[in-house]
């Protein structure tokens, strides 16, 4: 199988499966545990979250594990607006158009609750617009929900720069403006180190850069007004409940910091192999249309529209051939609609229900590549004459 679907999920890093392996088998303890096995895993959670932190640059204190990149998009959100609410600092809350769904779904709960959430479109690039978050902006601001980088057309959003902005906002209005991105699509090709991004929350999911499902991250810097969502024992410093996952977290550090060593290196030599995808997709097949940019976006992610071309038909094909791509989000794939994304982005609705998205990772090469444009360019003219014949 030739696996292009890394922006759904990623193969579990063996070194991440090597450390959490004693504490599937003998270190079984609860880290709340007063005798030997639970201090182990106690320690070994200590560990995880130390090495977290550091590559977060961020301080122990300020890591929480989830479980998962929707319970902490869900927490930042939610855990934030209601405290924030109760406070007396407003009720308004600004996102945008192009979020994951766990992102769009709490806000539209904040809503039922009575909050004002306003959502902001984007350009033909994917890239939200500061006038707009400027305009946006009011005394009732609390928080604004923005992804550093998109996971369907890996678009990156300037969120250094938003901060900046929501620190003189705060000012003006006399209150703080706190920011959360979801930045689950950028470990292993980009820097998500919370001090040069300037971001108040930031939420990761484990199994998107080699870490196990089922576990995730939340950074909320020191002093963020925060409500838990999970109440209960009071694990993860009083912030969410439940016994930890200690084999998970162990292996999520373990990959979080293989992913961020790399980082730079990744990118660059993944970003030319999507860029030959690219340009092999718009020599060899005529009526496609390329919905990521060339520039500002995540080096692995390519999202393709094919004229006459119906995505999960073509998925399918492409899937019989041993080659695995998606027609986007993994999450909504189960009740297939044109993506909301391309949709914010202007792209005419046939458009949006003829595209693919190709998500490279560590382990795909240039013969991949290859054999992937060669296929794709069979099967596609293949399809596009049995529609004829039809």
């Amino acid at each position: 199988m030739i696996y292009l679907d890394h922006a759904a999920t990623s193969p579990l890093r063996k070194e991440a499966l090597e450390c959490m392996r004693p504490f599937l088998e003998s270190n079984f303890g609860n880290p709340s545990g007063h005798y030997e096995i639970g201090k182990i895993a106690q320690l070994a959670v200590d560990q995880a979250r130390l090495t977290v932190a550091t590559c977060l640059g961020a301080r122990p204190q300020e890591i929480l594990f989830t479980s998962g990149g929707t319970e902490s998009i869900n927490s930042a959100l939610l855990g934030i607006g209601q405290a924030m609410h109760r406070a007396g600092s407003g009720n308004h809350i600004i996102t945008t158009a192009i979020e994951h769904h766990a992102g769009l779904h709490a806000s539209l709960w904040l809503e039922e609750l009575g909050y004002t959430v306003t959502y902001l479109d984007c350009d033909s690039s994917g890239k939200v617009n500061m006038d707009a978050l400027k305009k946006a902006l009011r005394p009732d601001t609390i928080l604004v929900s923005i992804m550093l980088a998109n996971n369907e057309v890996g678009s990156i959003q300037p969120i250094a720069e938003i901060s900046e902005l929501l620190k003189t906002s705060s000012i003006k209005h006399g209150h703080r403006i706190l920011l959360h991105t979801d930045a689950v699509q950028a470990p292993e090709w980009l820097s998500v180190n919370t001090k040069h991004l300037g971001v108040d929350a930031l939420s990761l999911s484990a199994h998107k850069f080699g870490g196990p499902k089922g576990v995730g991250i939340l950074f909320l810097k020191r002093g963020t007004p925060f409500r838990p969502l999970l109440v209960g024992g009071g694990q993860e410093m009083q912030k969410r409940a439940g016994t930890e996952n200690v084999a998970g977290i162990v292996g999520t550090a373990t990959a979080l910091e293989i992913a961020n060593r790399g980082a730079s290196e990744r990118s660059k030599r993944i970003g030319e192999l999507r860029n030959r995808l690219r340009e092999g997709i718009e020599q060899k097949i005529n009526g496609s249309y390329t919905n990521s940019q060339a520039v500002d976006t995540l080096p692995n992610i390519l999202n393709v529209s094919f004229e006459e071309i119906e995505s999960d038909e073509l998925v399918a094909r492409l899937d019989e051939k041993g080659i695995a791509t998606s027609t986007g989000s993994a999450c909504s794939n189960a009740l297939w609609e044109p993506s909301h994304v391309l949709l914010a982005m202007g792209v005419p609705i046939r458009r949006a229900s003829s595209s693919i998205r190709f998500s490279l990772g560590d382990d795909t090469t240039l013969q991949d590549i290859e054999h992937v444009l060669k296929v794709l360019s069979e099967e596609i003219q293949l399809a596009r004459l049995k529609r004829t014949d039809a």
